[in-house]
């Protein structure tokens, strides 16, 4: 039987003998609690790894993942990290990074089938929908796919600004700003797409929720 997963307690090992001989107390630090400032939705894939990319340590950044980035609103995963993120570690800024070359976007630019993944596919392809003028008039391939990166991106950062976790706490005054960025693996450079909201002003009124009744107890 293969045994190369092995390798990865050896890499532990060393990791955290490492973080100790530069800080003795950093995992004493870890098991007090976290408070993070900030909440990364990032691709599932294997190179767009959140902490190292952006030169963070372990307890800075809250992580959800999923392939090509969603923002799904029957996602109870996604919508329960953003829950406790928003709600409860109160994070200061949400951040949607996507990346070029991306393989959930480039499969939902064709037409191929993959089975289960189809169904999460069809939310990618909506939002080719929603721009395919400017997408089908860029004639290169791959500087079509990554402008789809970036416009799927900005699409997931107007998702978030629909739900009622983000639009209640702007209401409540927390401060929170939604941003969307775009990762290149090919020189490991974070793009900002220019997609920033800090509040209801920020999304179309058609989606705006009224504030939340404070709850009565009886």
């Amino acid at each position: 039987m293969e045994k190369s997963y092995l390798k990865l307690f050896e890499n532990n090992k060393a990791w955290a003998q490492n973080q100790i001989n530069k800080n003795p107390d950093f995992f004493n630090q870890l098991a007090n609690g976290q408070s993070p400032e900030y909440l990364w939705i990032g691709c599932s894939d294997s190179r767009v790894p959140a902490n190292e990319i952006t030169g963070t340590l372990p307890g800075e950044i809250f992580v959800h993942r999923n392939i090509a980035n969603m923002v799904v609103h029957s996602d109870m995963n996604m919508l329960s990290v953003l829950s406790y993120a928003v709600e409860i570690l109160k994070v200061k800024h949400i951040i949607v990074c996507g990346h070029y070359g991306c393989g959930g976007v480039i499969a939902a630019m064709g037409n191929k089938q993959y089975g289960l993944i189809d169904n999460w596919l069809r939310h990618i392809k909506d939002v080719y929908r929603y721009h395919y003028p400017e997408l089908d008039s860029i004639a290169d391939e791959t500087q079509r796919a990554r402008r789809f990166v970036e416009l799927n991106v900005i699409e997931q950062v107007h998702d978030l600004g629909k739900t009622s976790i983000v639009q209640n706490a702007w209401n409540n005054n927390q401060p929170l700003h939604i941003h969307g960025w775009a990762y290149d693996i090919k020189d490991g450079i974070i793009k900002d797409l220019g997609a920033t909201f800090t509040g209801m002003q920020d999304l179309h009124a058609v989606y705006h929720l009224d504030k939340q009744s404070p709850t009565v107890e009886k």
